[in-house]
């Protein structure tokens, strides 16, 4: 039996932070300073800094309310039964972990995350649990500081994998490719996988084949763009073998 509220529309309450915000701050900031050459020089320039607002509000628009869409979305192609036990690898504030908890009414949600600011905005345990509290799910979801290289679980663990634009955050091949070592590790024989990332998923899909079946890397829509197509979020999906 599906999870009850899967498919559910249901708010995006809480706060979630902006990923990277220094890159809408920057398109914003090149917008107000080229508008300024767009009165004395030529309109080439307003068009420039039209480009510049529109990939400030396109990143704004995927960061605050695409992403939740796009997640719930994915989160009810995995019809949950309602009992699973889920990790969230990099939940930062917990848009995608609460989402899951909030299908998962018999079982658990885990997060772990390292709590970098320079991922996102406000990226701190503290805001993750006050939006889990706010969203009634607080009871449902646990917490952890860990390295996704070196994921403190047992083998087997999850009944589900899920991660959202983490993996790509750490600037060595190899290190990337034990962090996806560890996601098929503590996922269990049948366990669903739901990778989200804007960066090496087709890298991914090389490192994880042997391992996760029924693989599939796709693009998920202007929703989950990040300023363009140029950043645009894909994801890998897939069981465990």
């Amino acid at each position: 039996m599906r999870s009850e509220v899967a498919g559910m529309e249901v708010g995006f309450t809480g706060r979630y932070g902006i990923e990277a915000p220094y890159w809408p701050a920057g398109y914003g900031l090149a917008s107000a300073l080229l508008l300024p050459l767009a009165r004395w020089l030529s309109r080439w320039w307003l068009a420039a800094a039209a480009a510049f607002f529109g990939q400030a509000v396109l990143y704004l628009h995927t960061t605050l309310r695409g992403k939740h869409l796009v997640w719930r979305r994915e989160l009810d192609r995995l019809e949950l039964a309602g009992d699973e036990h889920l990790l969230d690898v990099g939940c930062g504030s917990g848009a995608v972990l609460i989402a899951a908890a909030r299908r998962l009414p018999r079982g658990a949600a885990v997060g772990v995350d390292l709590w970098r600011s320079i991922d996102q905005s406000g990226n701190d345990p503290a805001r993750t649990w006050a939006n889990a509290r706010i969203c009634g799910v607080a009871d449902r979801i646990r917490l952890h500081t860990a390295d996704m290289t070196e994921l403190p679980f047992p083998n087997a663990s999850f009944d589900v994998v899920t991660s959202a634009l983490a993996v790509h955050n750490i600037p060595d091949a190899r290190r990337r490719e034990q962090a996806l070592a560890e996601m098929a590790r503590v996922l269990k024989p049948g366990g669903q996988l739901v990778l989200v990332d804007i960066m090496h998923t087709n890298h991914y899909a090389k490192v994880l084949r042997d391992v996760i079946t029924n693989l599939e890397c796709r693009g998920l829509g202007v929703s989950y763009w990040y300023g363009g197509p140029w950043v645009s979020a894909r994801a890998l999906t897939g069981t465990r073998k």
